[in-house]
């Protein structure tokens, strides 16, 4: 802070400062040390005030050592100063840096020197920190008369050299100071080492423990309290002050602290950690110090726990009346004594333990033992629940298994004290937490104390309101969603012993290990039982196929629905059956087990109008109910108690296909049906659907057959009995004679002549196709067949007023009218006059023919117009697959495209069912199953059997199209 008043040469001013240098480094009394930096700064620097204090870093206060002052009264600079936040001597303690002052006279953070400043008229101060290896050690003051006197870079070096020296000196002798007032741990520890060896009992060994550390540490008094689990709290069992304290003592002291009370210092000494509570210092928070230093009624305390193998059995407490800063020595023996007891505390209880070991083993072979045991699970795990519960002193055993399908845990099994009701609630799953912390976990999850404890979270509502406080939780098995979980639970604040916690946890995997062999076994049962199922649904269907054993087909609809009950288990379970086309369905009740459930059975029910056949029919697959859910209609027939399920599922083979019932399960709610036994369910369902349909169409099919061959029989008869007549009205003709006439004799024998060959073609038909069709093959002139067709509709024509057109026989297109003559004009009358003929089976061709006029005439307007176009095809061999076995030696054949066109009215649901690609649903209804569209059906098989083809289409132009495609001969037909 400026120039010294009186200048010396540099080089005296090196040679003081090496000299100053070496006393201080030469010299250990301390007082010496100060009295020496006095001299020195009181010689090369030129300031009215100077102080110097040493720095007690334990209080935190600063002790004055001497300096010089105006007036050389140094007795105020010898005085013990407290620091105080804000304070400017503080803060430079802190900091370490050195501090400028101005005029501090004006400093309001330096009261007292501000009192001495003015007394003095100091006004320019700085405040340098005697500092060594980041130690504050003390600090110099150093004020002046001037304002904002400042050192110079020299000066300031010269003297931060003499305070690091000073410094230096100070630290080294703390350290060996401190050195010798350390008290040695090892002596007094390993003398309570050799006690303990001559020593018989515990509470002997405890008291020489507290008289050792009473001794050394010298507290106001020395405590071990001991923990215990059931209740949570501690007592005190061994104090300098009390010895061989009971712990049913009504005394203060041996009531001791409740976990409750103080969790946070509970739950330090848990994990090893020594609790410190000194003057202004504490390990634990501010709240719970103050509790603990009020419940003791101490102001200091220093506990070590005892601990042995991760067991917290209680702790070591030296305590002090007075506010009292514990020194590392003090912490590290009473470290060092807990250690000891905990090493001397399990042998009083030692052949309790090894029975207690003994009798574990036991109740875990035990318990392996139902792995293969033939005992029932309920039994197995009753044994397990029985021991457990006596050796953990536990209220209730608790085993959940998680549904994936509900998403919640579910208690499988669960046993508790006869006062004591079941759970009766589920829990919902773990939380993300909660399920890592038990993937990690390799022994019991322990919980104290449930009402302060935020694991388990969402669980806790449910087990506090059911007077759980205390809990053990072990996972069964190791998925990351833990299927099944082991609960152990208690109705009071406790903790599990380590070896407690890994007996549950070797019973829980043992369990799991059960659970998994009795999942198995139910699997394979069921899967057995689903099996019998099938084979006998197949066996339904084997007699049902079988048509030497009459079955009934309601017996064989009862016996199904019987072994689809029987894998989901349910009492009731009937088919809702109709016939397609029918507006009322039928009942067919299959299981009826149980009086809760019933049905009307001879109820009908309308289809378009019963809410469950409507809601099955609209699903696809199944669907599930609730009783709640039903109207009242349906339960006028059907009783299914309040709380209960239902199961629908439509009879359907195809979506084209109609649906002829609806099969219906019922249950109780609370019975769950596993997705396997659903699918074995929805199959076996699916089963008699395909079974029903097959059986419907057989009988459809059969009666159709029985139908058709009673009417063949009939018109077969018929035609024998007008082939008989004619032949018997011919021989009477013959015998009659010709006629004299010329023009009758003609006339009668062209018509004797039709006769003999009506008669002839009925022969053969009556002798060649009485059960069978027999294909012929010959040949006819195009133009002749389109005459010969059209000379058979003449009548017809007439009566609707139609115009004809024949078209691509080698002449131009000529239209007949109803007056023309009865030969169509458009039509060749020589064989000249086309090349073109057909093969096959003509008198069938020509029927064929005729239909499709017939069809065609009367859809049309009266007045109407009906074209015949014919044209000549090349069809590949490769493409047709109606080709004829007449021509299989040719890679072409040549055929007749024949297409009657007309306007009329042909429904498109007629036209759509004739195209041969469309499906069609045997059972439901048809307009092929009646004229026209069964006459145009039958007319296209027979042209598929004559090698033929047979399509009907509609133009853009409403025109509807009949498009016969015929096999054409050479020319030398």
């Amino acid at each position: 802070m400026g120039q010294p008043q009186k200048p010396i040469a540099a080089e005296q001013q090196i040679l003081s400062l090496g000299r100053v240098l070496q006393s201080l480094r030469e010299e250990d009394d301390v007082d010496v040390l100060i009295e020496t930096t006095i001299s020195y700064l009181k010689e090369q620097f030129d300031y009215r005030l100077i102080w110097i204090a040493l720095y007690d870093r334990l209080n935190h206060i600063l002790f004055g050592k001497g300096g010089i002052t105006p007036d050389r009264d140094t007795s105020f600079l010898r005085q013990r100063v407290v620091l105080s936040p804000g304070d400017l001597l503080e803060q430079v303690v802190i900091e370490q840096h050195p501090l400028g002052i101005a005029d501090l006279q004006t400093e309001i953070r330096a009261a007292d020197w501000r009192k001495v400043a003015e007394k003095f008229h100091i006004q320019g101060t700085i405040i340098l920190p005697i500092r060594h290896k980041d130690r504050c050690l003390g600090l110099l003051l150093l004020g002046s008369e001037r304002w904002g006197y400042l050192l110079t870079g020299e000066a300031k070096a010269r003297l931060m050299m003499v305070l690091g020296e000073l410094g230096a000196v100070l630290y080294q002798n703390e350290m060996d100071l401190q050195y010798k007032q350390t008290k040695r741990t090892d002596e007094p520890l390993l003398e309570l080492l050799e006690n303990f060896r001559t020593l018989t009992n515990l509470n002997q060994k405890l008291e020489a423990a507290v008289q050792a550390t009473h001794k050394f540490v010298s507290p106001s008094r020395t405590n071990v309290y001991w923990f215990e689990r059931e209740g949570r709290y501690f007592w005190c069992r061994m104090s300098n002050q009390l010895v061989k304290i009971d712990r049913n003592s009504s005394n203060q002291q041996a009531a001791g602290i409740t976990v409750q009370e103080l969790s946070d210092f509970y739950y330090a000494l848990a994990v090893n950690q020594i609790v410190s509570i000194g003057d202004a210092r504490s390990s634990l928070e501010s709240h719970f110090t103050a509790k603990l230093l009020q419940r003791l009624k101490v102001r200091s305390l220093l506990a070590a726990p005892i601990i042995w193998q991760k067991n917290l059995l209680g702790f070591l407490a030296v305590e002090s009346n007075e506010p009292r800063i514990w020194t590392e020595t003090d912490k590290n023996f009473v470290q060092g004594v807990a250690g000891l007891i905990s090493l001397v505390a399990p042998a009083e209880s030692m052949e309790s333990t090894v029975k207690q070991i003994q009798e574990d083993a036991q109740l875990t072979s035990q318990v392996a033992q139902g792995i293969y045991s033939q005992n029932d699970l309920q039994e197995t795990l009753h044994s397990c629940a029985k021991r457990v519960l006596a050796r953990l002193a536990a209220t209730r055993f608790l085993l959940l298994q998680y549904d994936p399908e509900q998403n919640n845990y579910q208690f499988i099994y669960q046993s508790q004290p006869y006062n004591r009701r079941p759970l009766t609630f589920t829990l919902h799953p773990l939380k993300e937490l909660d399920g890592q912390l038990l993937q990690r976990s390799t022994q019991a999850v322990e919980i104290e104390n449930l009402d302060e404890d935020l694991r388990f979270f969402n669980w806790r509502p449910f087990l506090l309101e059911a007077g759980v406080r205390s809990l053990l939780v072990c996972k069964c098995t190791h998925e990351h969603i833990p299927a099944a979980l082991l609960v152990i639970t208690h109705e009071t604040h406790r903790s599990w012993t380590t070896l407690e916690k890994e007996l549950l946890w070797v019973v829980s995997q043992q369990i799991g290990v059960i659970l998994r062999q009795w999942q198995l076994h139910n699997r394979t049962t069921q899967q057995q039982k689903t099996s019998q199922a099938f084979e006998e649904c197949l066996r339904i269907l084997t007699q049902s196929q079988n048509s030497k054993i009459e079955v009934k087909k309601k017996h064989l609809e009862r016996t199904a629905l019987e072994q689809i009950a029987s894998i989901l288990g349910c009492p009731l379970a009937v088919l809702l059956s109709w016939s397609p086309g029918e507006s009322w369905a039928k009942i067919i009740p299959g299981v009826i087990e149980n009086s809760k459930f019933g049905i009307f059975s001879e109820a009908s029910i309308p289809i378009q109008a019963e809410a469950l056949i409507q809601w099955a029919l609209a699903t696809e697959s199944y669907l599930i109910l609730k009783v709640d859910d039903l109207p009242p209609e349906t339960r006028k027939w059907l009783n299914v108690p309040d709380k209960g399920q239902i199961l629908l599922m439509a009879l359907r083979t195809n979506a084209d296909y109609e649906t002829t019932g609806v099969v219906l399960l019922a249950d109780y709610q609370e019975c769950r049906w596993s997705e396997q036994n659903l699918s074995a369910t929805i199959t076996l369902i699916s089963q008699l659907a395909w079974w029903r349909r097959e059986k419907q169409i057989t009988q459809l099919l059969e009666s159709t057959t029985e139908e058709l061959r009673q009417l063949n029989w009939y018109k077969h008869r018929r035609s024998e009995e007008i082939q008989r007549i004619t032949a018997h009205s011919l021989r009477q003709i013959h015998d009659l004679g010709i006629p004299a006439n010329e023009l009758t004799q003609m006339r009668y024998q062209l018509l004797l002549r039709q006769l003999d060959h009506t008669a002839t073609s009925m022969s053969g038909m009556l002798k060649l196709e009485h059960w069978q069709l027999n294909i012929s093959w010959e040949t006819i002139p195009v133009a002749s067949l389109m005459k010969r067709s059209l000379e058979r509709i003449e009548n017809l024509v007439k009566q609707q007023k139609l115009w004809i057109g024949v078209h691509g026989l080698g002449q131009q297109i000529e239209e007949q009218s109803p007056k023309n003559s009865s030969v169509a004009k458009g039509v060749p009358t020589s064989n000249t006059q086309s090349s073109m003929a057909i093969a096959g089976d003509i008198v069938k061709i020509e029927l064929v023919i005729h239909e499709l006029l017939v069809t065609a005439c009367n859809r049309s307007q009266i007045g109407g117009r009906i074209d015949i176009w014919c044209r000549r095809l090349y069809v590949s061999k490769t493409v047709d697959a109606n080709y004829s076995s007449a021509n299989t030696g040719a890679e072409h054949r040549t055929s007749l495209e024949l297409s009657i066109t007309y306007n009329g009215a042909l429904e498109p649901e007629l036209l759509t069912e004739l195209h041969n690609n469309t499906p069609k649903d045997v059972l439901a209804a048809s307009n092929l199953d009646q004229p026209p569209g069964l006459h145009l059906l039958i007319c296209q098989n027979f042209m598929q059997k004559l090698g033929g083809q047979l399509n009907f289409y509609q133009l853009p132009d409403n025109r509807v199209v009949s498009r016969l495609l015929l096999p054409l001969v050479g020319h030398d037909y």
